[in-house]
């Protein structure tokens, strides 16, 4: 890693007790007036103020004590790089209570922090701006002078002056008076800075009252209040659900949802006032398909858990941002599995989270759980897959080992987030180490591979378990303390022996364990590791997976466990193939979803090589029974489940060039333009991406025509992330132009970008090229936030050769990005291990599936 910043936090000699705070908004020239009234305490005498403040101009600042002559500031030093001021005063500040007043100006910024604009079109067509917030991380200081550090609690008193026929919103509620310009809300809670927030724009709402009393309403654009109810019942069977598991009631007296046109993250949990994309709150019972709402069902799971998790108990400072992020991202799956059990969600955490956080962990350029960061642009590069993914993974895994005592977190006594408090909590309620446990699992990162052999003696078996780092480059040295569970073909879904494995290696017994049976370790796939079994272990299990004995989650784990290994080099990517063939029978979407991903990731190596055609037969022969199986038309009866898997089957098919598929998708795209017979929302991601992929440049005009009719964000999402199929040159050159066009909103040019580059090989080459060649004006859209990081890891996805890791590091040497320095080395590392693992295994995958097609002699 490139050097850290040196980096101080703030003096701790001022601090506020209360922000009362008073903005103006310009929403044509996009500027906003602010004053600023905070009582302070001065904890030790001095004769300046340092504050976070970023694109702030100060005009005047003065210090009142408490029943003392005002103290006019001297000077305003502004340090830009470290994004402070210091307010410099004559005279000695003294101990005790006083009124800090700044009058400033700031910027309705474009970059989506901070207080910016968002832009909207009315019902007549015309544009218009809103004026939003995102404070998290360390964006507060963009809105107003202020200490913008999660420890620094105050409570804030919140004015905004706005044009009357526009909604004002903010963290508490106001006195509804239908004339007022100036809008003053309640006081809030102690809270931190980063959760403050306020929104002026023009919006509907859905409204409804939780079982526990609370006021919930879903703000949407004008004319869409309809697509709020979904959320809108979510989030009221979700608060008291919450009630219940931190024996804590919600602590605001109302909680707002609202969909922004213009959002980088997904959404953010601002306390009673929760801002989300559009995609990740609207729902639209004609135009959605499943998958969004059940993404909906996630991202309110998890913010609503943070308005407790978060904001009610918030972490120290940012090394602890894992905690946060990786509990709500545990939990936003126990709540969906409370709302909708049907949706089978935790088989989905194996896929979408756990194997995604082990892939990621795998690298050398991982990073522990637990990192100590200062600078913002540091801060930024933490909110990844190892705080989210593995941090609710090990969570998960923790839950596991305990038993449901992790809710125990006594959140009224404690008001930061701090692991020791946590751990020794826990270990009292539950005798076990877990602290030594845990610090073996957040302090280094990385984790273990189990190897397993046995042997039968008699009625027993015995298990030899020992444990190495696994790489993705192959196997190191090192040791966790690592919670086993061991189940056997007895009874698949339930443990039999449990074992802590503090050492590299330890035998086990397991008695009465005849030798037709098979063993499987890690039942449920809820330790955070990977396995390798002996031969004959492995080949024990195979018929597990044919007749659906093994349970689905542990048939998914141990697919995705071959397919690193092999990736890793410590066996033969023809073995994973073989496995995968033993998955005929299989009807499980999530199970299917996690095949589908891997054989893409290897058709995409595979597209490097001469044979590139027979990976796809392959893939036409593996997904063929189950597609035929499905059919195109849903049937009485089914549910979200079965409309996931049909959908994942066609497209993959579809893509692959399945011609049945293709012709049923090219007829069924037709009738839908013309409007004869609209496509149902599940069907047309897989339609779109199948039609564009064999299509010319009539098709892309036809979804180009589509995605400008589209009245909902959702459809011109679906179409943005599948344009980049096509595979004419000069077609994938305008579908990226099209991606910095007006016609995209800013968050959503990544998407589009990252679906030219993981399209094809051509599309790879030019996806690269065309972020080089804008890559000023793709930086300055994205300046410091994620999204950067996203472009990037998008961009360079399937690399091999024709472009190694150098150009792209020397490209980064010499443009640089700060919050994405992690991101580059992580992209470079993959580009050399795809490398290695095409030229260790080609010829084999080779020979395998020209074997597999030969006539039987």
């Amino acid at each position: 890693m490139p050097e850290r910043r040196p980096f101080v936090r703030l003096p701790t000699d001022v601090c506020p007790v209360n922000y009362g705070l008073c903005l103006k908004p310009d929403l044509i020239d996009f500027t906003f007036d602010g004053k600023l009234e905070a009582q302070v305490e001065v904890i030790q005498a001095t004769n300046q103020i340092v504050m976070n403040c970023a694109d702030i101009d100060i005009i005047t600042a003065s210090f009142v004590p408490e029943g003392a002559d005002e103290i006019n500031a001297t000077g305003f030093n502004y340090q830009n790089e470290d994004e402070k001021v210091t307010l410099s005063f004559p005279s000695s500040l003294q101990k005790g209570s006083g009124t800090l007043k700044i009058e400033f100006v700031g910027e309705l910024n474009d970059k989506m922090k901070g207080f910016y604009r968002s832009k909207y079109t009315t019902a007549a067509g015309e544009t218009r701006y809103a004026a939003v917030t995102q404070f998290e991380a360390t964006d507060a200081r963009r809105a107003f002078p202020c200490w913008d550090e999660p420890a620094i609690k105050a409570t804030f008193d919140i004015t905004l002056i706005v044009p009357k026929d526009r909604v004002a919103l903010s963290n508490m509620p106001y006195p509804a008076d239908v004339n007022l310009v100036e809008v003053k809300f309640g006081t809030t809670p102690i809270m931190s800075t980063y959760l403050v927030a306020f929104v002026i724009g023009e919006y509907d709402f859905v409204e409804t009252q939780s079982s526990d009393g609370v006021k919930v309403r879903v703000y949407t654009p004008v004319g869409k209040a309809e697509q709020g109810k979904f959320a809108l019942e979510v989030a009221s069977k979700t608060l008291p659900f919450y009630k219940d598991y931190f024996s804590v009631p919600y602590p605001l007296p109302k909680i707002d949802l609202i969909a922004i046109a213009d959002f980088a993250a997904g959404a953010m949990e601002n306390w009673g006032l929760v801002t989300y994309r559009e995609t990740a709150l609207l729902i639209d019972p004609k135009n959605s398909c499943s998958s969004s709402r059940q993404w909906v069902a996630l991202v309110v799971g998890h913010e609503l858990a943070h308005q407790w998790f978060g904001n009610l108990v918030t972490m120290e400072w940012w090394t602890h941002l894992w905690l946060n992020e990786g509990f709500a991202s545990w939990i936003e799956y126990l709540c969906v599995d409370h709302c909708f059990p049907e949706y089978d969600i935790w088989t989905q955490f194996v896929s979408a989270d756990y194997t995604r956080a082990l892939d990621l962990d795998a690298l050398d350029s991982s990073h522990p759980i637990e990192v100590n960061v200062g600078h913002p642009s540091e801060v930024d590069e933490i909110f990844d897959a190892i705080s989210y993914s593995k941090g609710a993974s090990v969570i998960r895994m923790l839950h596991n080992y305990i038993g449901d005592k992790v809710g125990d977190l006594q959140l009224e006594r404690n008001e930061f987030l701090s692991f020791k408090d946590l751990w020794d909590c826990l270990e009292q309620a539950s005798g076990k180490p877990i602290a030594a446990v845990m610090s073996s699992w957040t302090k280094q990162m990385g984790f273990p591979i189990i190897v397993v052999d046995q042997e039968q003696q008699g009625d027993d078996r015995i298990l030899k378990l020992s444990q190495k780092k696994f790489c993705a480059s192959g196997p190191h040295n090192g040791d966790w303390m690592v919670p086993i569970s061991i189940c056997t073909s007895e009874d698949p879904k339930c443990s039999k022996l449990r074992i802590l494995l503090e050492k590299s290696e330890t035998s086990v017994t397991l008695n009465g364990v005849g030798p037709d049976q098979w063993i499987k370790i890690n039942p449920g796939t809820v330790g955070f590791y990977r396995i390798q079994y002996s031969a004959s272990m492995m080949e024990s299990l195979l018929p597990g997976i044919r007749d659906l004995s093994l349970q689905p989650v542990d048939r998914l784990g141990l697919q995705n466990d071959l397919f690193s290994l092999s990736r890793a080099g410590m066996i033969s990517t023809v073995e994973v193939l073989k496995l995968m063939e033993a998955f005929v029978n299989e009807p499980n979407y999530t199970v299917w979803s996690d095949l589908s991903c891997n054989l893409g990731v290897l058709s995409s190596l595979l597209s490097h090589t001469e044979f590139h055609e027979d990976i796809l037969e392959f893939i036409r022969d593996l997904f063929a029974p189950i597609g035929i199986k499905l059919g195109w038309d849903s049937k009485p009866g089914e549910g979200h489940l079965d409309a996931l898997l049909r959908g994942l089957v066609l497209g993959k098919l579809g893509k692959a060039g399945h011609k049945p598929t293709l012709e049923e998708a090219r007829w069924r795209f037709k009738e839908h333009v013309e409007a004869k017979q609209v496509l149902p929302a599940d069907l047309r991601s897989p339609v779109y991406l199948t039609v564009l992929k064999h299509g010319d440049a009539a098709t892309l005009d036809t979804m180009l025509k589509l995605h400008k009719q589209a009245d909902m964000q959702e459809e011109k999402n679906r179409i943005e992330r599948v344009l980049g199929a096509i595979s004419a040159p000069d077609l994938i050159q305008k579908v990226l132009n099209f991606a910095l066009s007006e016609e995209v909103r800013p968050q959503d040019t990544v998407s589009v970008i990252g679906g030219v580059a993981g399209s094809s090989k051509q599309g790879r080459k030019a996806a690269w090229k065309f972020v080089r060649d804008n890559w000023e004006e793709l930086y300055n859209r994205y300046q410091g936030g994620f999204l950067i990081s996203r472009l990037i890891k998008v961009s360079c996805l399937g690399f091999i050769k024709g472009l190694c890791a150098f150009p792209l590091q020397s490209f980064f040497e010499s443009h640089p990005a700060p919050a994405a320095e992690r991101t580059v080395e992580q992209c470079c590392e993959n580009i050399l291990l795809n490398a290695v693992w095409l030229k260790r295994d080609a010829d084999d995958i080779h020979q395998y599936l020209l074997q597999r097609k030969a006539p039987p002699v």
